[in-house]
């Protein structure tokens, strides 16, 4: 297989069939299969946040409230006002909610608060909204009125609209003071009143105060300082506002709440184009990093692609404005809509595929018509949902490979390579293996070649084209900051977090696709003694890295004698610090694999790269579901002077794999040769 492991093993013994995929980006479509079971460009509207829309907001001269302003001496605000960031402030009467807020959205608030007081941890995901707000001081005003009124919430303000979510800082300290001192607290803090202080109750506990010295700094350590003073015999913590210079503008809470994160959600359609060079681009064109984008999984180049995303720091309105942009680049998004949190990597139940193969031929002179030949070989390999009591169905699945992709479209230098010399701690050689140039004049060539012949970091970025986003962060970061060590770090750190991690799993995955040819080679096709499986309640699930170690069971002699497990529930494990590995031959292979590329005593862990891999458990075999096909003939209509045009078939297929599974790997399988 191109980019993968060479000599890998099938699984049954049907005959295939030649054909090719990709002749156009239109034969290899992938949809992304989210966590719900639903294709992601499946018709309707993304699921959002519940909204109740509040009545119009009521003027200023309709609050009963007593707002003081900055000319009020300090001498006489009261006891009880509250500040807002703008310099005024509101006394505690202008906090009555069933005033700011229609009667209904207070009645859903109350509801909301009493849910999340119920929640035994934080609800990321768990919001509601009070409606558009377009005047900032309105803004602002419920901003604080909710925050007095609920201390343990918090509010976002996304375009004009404000929604509420559970304040995770408020349970943190919750759980080091009790709820009560907490409500007052955060009281404290928003209110900003000049001069004030606020002190917990006496603590005798020296390691508990330093829990609460810690969580102020770490949380509000730009706003306030803590100090502890010994009153009585007893100690306490007293907490106050830093002093700020009086020229500095404060901004309004209305700004500070803008200023908050924001994640708007879409499915992102491209075509002929890396995910992360898309990302790239996208993030230029709105101005944000590509590290501010977030996906479950990253789908094929060349291909027709289908998957959900989420940007940080960029509201709906502001992304639909650039669609035609995007465009250009032959990118669409669809879905737009808000959302609570960015996507995680393996957040999906897996991805849907409709692919052409072309020109369809058995291998060899064969007495099975081709018809005969399909059919056999993707019955073998497909899943079976119901077996009938009469007749046992035999199907094979197959080899749960990482395909080409994982390592990158590279020939010369692919990532795995990349990946072993960051594990080795080798930056620079990893550098300039990524920056290795390969056969051709084009432009990005022409800058590595540049880059490889004269150091010039500088020289070599202004070659390099504008689409190529992770090589001129790199080269960037090595212009400003040198190409010794500290440079070479400062230039992976250029890139997100993902496309660093990106090159330790290339290696990992190298490594697994070699570990699951030793262990069918050397081990046999049943489960034997030391091979790994997963507990029970863990075998429904499809992200790999949710696995923890203490849910994997390691096969016992009495197993192995008695059948008890079969080969679809053995998993081998991705290299990383909190794996397992087997107890039997596969297991000292790992640890002599490792040893031969220099990484017996590796951790797994890069600390100036802020990257660590703690590994997983991947199934040793893998099956389409819902898989469905159809054999047609094409008359070539080319005048070819011959009596009889020549026919050309074509075989539709479609089907679903779990999560991590590639169909490259599934079809060579099915066609027993590399499609």
């Amino acid at each position: 297989m191109e980019g993968g492991t060479p000599s890998l093993a099938c699984r049954s013994a049907h005959q295939g069939f030649h054909g090719s995929i990709k002749n156009s980006t239109q034969d290899f479509v992938v949809t992304e299969i989210d966590v719900h079971g639903q294709l992601v460009n499946s018709p309707g509207a993304p699921e959002e946040p519940v909204t109740f829309k509040s009545n119009e907001f009521p003027q200023k001269d309709n609050i009963r409230v007593n707002l003081l302003t900055e000319e009020t001496p300090s001498d006489e605000v009261p006891s009880n006002a509250v500040s807002l960031d703008g310099g005024e402030v509101l006394s505690q009467e202008c906090f009555d909610l069933s005033v700011i807020l229609s009667s209904s959205v207070k009645k859903t608030l109350e509801q909301f608060a009493s849910v999340v007081q119920g929640c035994t941890e934080v609800q990321k995901n768990l919001e509601i909204s009070l409606g558009a707000f377009p005047d900032k001081q309105q803004r602002a005003i419920v901003h604080s009125a909710l925050k007095y009124n609920y201390p343990f919430l918090m509010t976002v303000t996304d375009h004009d609209e404000i929604l509420v979510r559970e304040d995770p800082d408020f349970r943190e300290l919750s759980h080091l003071v009790s709820v009560e001192e907490a409500e007052d607290f955060f009281r404290f803090k928003d209110a900003k009143v000049p001069g004030s202080t606020f002190t917990f109750v006496p603590d005798d506990i020296k390691e508990h105060r330093t829990s609460v010295h810690h969580f102020v700094s770490r949380k509000f350590g730009k706003l306030m300082e803590t100090k502890s003073f010994a009153t009585r015999g007893r100690t306490a913590i007293t907490v106050r506002l830093r002093e700020r210079g009086r020229q500095a503008r404060k901004r309004t809470a209305a700004e500070r709440a803008d200023e908050q994160d924001l994640y708007t959600g879409f499915t992102l359609r491209k075509e002929n184009l890396e995910t992360l060079e898309a990302i790239s681009y996208m993030a230029a064109m709105l101005g944000v990093l590509p590290s501010d984008f977030s996906y479950a999984g990253i789908k094929d180049k060349r291909a027709v692609t289908y998957q959900s995303m989420v940007v940080k720091k960029v509201s709906p309105e502001r992304l639909l404005e650039k669609t035609c942009v995007f465009e250009r680049k032959g990118l669409q998004l669809s879905k737009i809509h808000p959302v609570s949190e960015p996507l995680r990597l393996g957040r999906l139940a897996g991805n849907h595929f409709d692919l052409v193969i072309r020109d369809v031929k058995p291998h060899k002179c064969s007495s099975i018509d081709l018809e005969s030949l399909v059919e056999e070989a993707v019955e073998n390999v497909k899943c079976v949902n119901t077996l009938s009591s009469m007749t046992i169905l035999q199907t094979w699945g197959f080899v749960n490979y990482y395909g080409p992709q994982r390592f990158g479209s590279s020939q010369k230098v692919q990532a795995d390579q990349v990946g072993l010399e960051l594990l080795k701690d080798d930056m620079n050689t990893a550098l300039r293996l990524f920056l290795s140039p390969e056969e051709g004049d084009d432009l990005e060539n022409k800058a590595k070649q540049h880059f490889h012949q004269t150091g010039n970091a500088k020289e070599s970025l202004a070659l390099m084209p504008p689409h190529k986003a992770r090589e001129r962060l790199m080269l960037r970061a090595l212009h400003r900051y040198g190409s010794g060590p500290d440079g070479c770090t400062h230039a992976w750190l250029s890139l997100p977090h993902s496309m660093r991690v990106f090159y330790l799993h290339a290696y990992c995955s190298r490594l697994w696709n070699e570990a699951a040819c030793f262990r069918l080679r050397t081990l046999g096709p049943r489960p034997v003694q030391g091979d790994l499986v997963l507990a029970a309640a863990c075998r429904d699930s499809q992200a790999e890295e949710e696995t923890p170690a203490s849910q994997v069971h390691v096969v016992t002699t009495a197993e192995e004698h008695d059948g008890v497990f079969s080969l679809d529930q053995v998993v081998l494990p991705m290299p990383g610090n909190s794996v397992k590995y087997p107890e039997n031959a596969l297991g000292s292979w790992y640890q002599e694999r490792l040893g031969q590329d220099g990484l017996g005593s590796c951790r797994f862990r890069i600390p100036s790269l802020k990257l660590n891999v703690p590994g997983c458990y991947r199934p040793l075999l893998s099956y389409p579901r819902n898989v469905s096909y159809n054999l047609h003939v094409d008359e070539d209509t080319q005048d070819t002077g011959l009596s009889a045009p020549p026919c050309r078939t074509t075989l539709a297929l479609a089907f679903n794999l779990n999560a991590s599974c590639y169909a490259t790997v599934c079809l060579r399988e099915i066609m027993k040769c590399d499609p």
